[in-house]
């Protein structure tokens, strides 16, 4: 199922509600139906970048886990193309620019209203 994430301050983002069940457990609100008051903001925004640093320092961690079991595979298995998958950090990154945008208008952020 989708979610529409709101503001004025920017255009709505739509993001499948169990990847934004994350963000918003994180940061302890609803998923159903909610809102990031602009005194919320500042904490939100903190501890979303902070998540997001976390899951690209696990992701470049476990890229370097991936090369180095690659290398010591045999060569023949050059052909077989690895798995992309999307990160946490991609996904929360719109939300993210959403808050910034929320914050210098001082308006909120709110979904499923």
């Amino acid at each position: 199922m989708l979610m529409t994430f709101k503001s004025r301050a920017a255009a709505e983002i739509l993001m499948y509600r169990e990847h934004a069940q994350r963000i918003l457990d994180m940061l302890g609100k609803d998923v159903d139906q909610g809102v990031i008051t602009v005194a919320e903001l500042p904490a939100a925004i903190a501890r979303l970048e902070k998540e997001i640093e976390a899951s690209r320092a696990e992701a470049r961690a476990h890229q370097a886990e991936e090369e180095a079991a690659r290398d010591s595979f045999d060569k023949d298995d050059d052909d077989v193309a690895p798995v992309q998958s999307v990160s946490f950090a991609t996904r929360a990154y719109p939300l993210l620019e959403m808050m910034r945008a929320a914050l210098k208008e001082q308006l909120p952020v709110m979904w499923g209203v």
